[in-house]
């Protein structure tokens, strides 16, 4: 059974960084192209970035272009998203999701597993 667990969410002050993980187990890794979403009290959820299988193709939403890195590690079945200047407006649980298909896409129906996600608060 696939399962997805995010980690390193907490608190931080507007401006700092955090390093977001998410550690995959009952997949072939390097077969994913995994992607980060993020869901805030009464809003939908949404696209925060995603990368393909070998971790070249990469791709953002326009809110954390600049400020945000996603990467993988598949010897460690690993993603991870370094989030730098972080604002209030980034406070949300963050969710990390795979998807079997090669390609990256900001679409989450197009994900097949997700993780229970990591609770990131950023004070102002």
């Amino acid at each position: 059974q696939a399962q997805l667990v995010e980690s390193g969410g907490g608190l931080v002050q507007a401006g700092g960084s955090l390093r977001l993980s998410c550690a995959a187990s009952g997949l072939t890794f390097s077969s994913y192209s995994m992607g980060w979403f993020r869901q805030a009290p009464g809003k939908e959820r949404e696209f925060v970035s995603a990368i393909n299988r070998n971790g070249v193709g990469t791709l953002y939403a326009d809110s954390v272009k600049g400020r945000f890195t996603i990467s993988r590690d598949n010897a460690k079945s690993t993603v991870y998203l370094q989030m730098n200047s972080l604002k209030p407006e980034d406070t949300a649980v963050y969710y990390c999701a795979a998807r079997v298909w090669p390609t990256v896409t900001r679409n989450g129906y197009e994900y097949d597993y997700w993780g229970q996600g990591t609770q990131v608060t950023v004070s102002s």
